[in-house]
């Protein structure tokens, strides 16, 4: 998936006190979780993988995709949990360690949502003119799904009236629902997650439109990682479904669980990157 104000706080280190850990430790780097209490679950999941591990545990939060591959790239992390896009960019550089499970399948949308009841935007063609919000230029479902459907709208960024990146879908969600945007691009997880919780930022919007089905934001490490290492973090991923403790996690995080996945499944977004230009992806 993907995800920064959902997490804030520029270094999020949750580790579970008291257990006798192994020196080693593995730090995970992500941008967003969307919890009301993302500090309190990144420290109940790292207990939760510690334990497992017999390793300590640690979440590393940032707010951009290129800042945790540059924490990953310079070994400064050990794995992350990013976006799909960014796999297939740097995909030489990176391995994929496991998938999470949505709706009981390794994949999201991408959605374009508009304030609650504004009938001035009624899909992609309708935004000339507009001020529209995006996630990261690394996200897929908010930044590049919807440079592909401009371009085939015929719409290019100096027909916007102005465009902003909101550094978190969660973000675009409250810069669309308090009128700061006209419209914005957002993964639809976290769109319905938000709904589900009951936050402002989905209550107060709408769903105009929704892509096809992409490969989830995936957990990767770097390509020369430890494999013992990442097959352990991998294992205690995919067995978190089999579990209470893991049941109640996947719950918080409104998924069914994770699979080790495949490249494939990010074929769709590599194909979409292709045709973007300055997207970095060419093969």
């Amino acid at each position: 998936m993907h995800r920064r104000r959902l997490l804030r706080g520029a270094a999020v280190m949750a580790a579970a006190p008291g257990l006798a850990l192994a020196q080693e430790r593995l730090r995970i780097g992500l941008t967003a979780v969307i919890l009301a209490d993302q500090a309190a679950f990144l420290a109940r999941w790292a207990d939760y993988l510690s334990q497992r591990l017999d390793t300590r545990v640690t979440f590393v939060s940032r707010d951009q995709y290129q800042t945790v591959h540059d924490l990953l790239f310079n070994g400064q992390i050990d794995a992350a949990w990013t976006c799909g896009y960014p796999f297939v960019r740097f995909q030489s550089q990176l391995q994929l360690v496991a998938v999470p499970l949505y709706q009981g399948q390794p994949s999201y949308q991408s959605y374009l949502i508009r304030p609650l009841g504004d009938s001035t935007v009624t899909g992609w063609s309708s935004l000339a003119g507009k001020v529209f919000a995006y996630s990261d230029p690394l996200s897929n479902s908010g930044w590049l799904v919807a440079q592909g459907e401009f371009a085939k709208a015929g719409i290019g960024q100096r027909d916007l009236k102005r465009t902003f990146f909101a550094h978190g879908h969660r973000n675009v969600a409250d810069a669309v629902a308090s009128h700061l945007a006209d419209a914005g691009s957002i993964d639809g997880y976290v769109w319905e997650t938000m709904k589900l919780q009951g936050m402002a930022g989905a209550s107060q919007t709408e769903v105009i439109w929704k892509s096809s089905l992409h490969g989830f934001p995936p957990l990767v490490a770097a390509t020369g990682a430890a494999s013992a290492r990442m097959e352990a973090l991998r294992r205690s991923l995919l067995d978190m479904q089999k579990d209470d403790a893991g049941r109640a996690l996947l719950k918080s995080l409104n998924l069914d669980g994770f699979i080790a996945g495949q490249v494939g499944l990010f074929d769709s977004i590599r194909q979409l990157a292709r045709s973007v230009p300055g997207s970095g992806v060419t093969t």
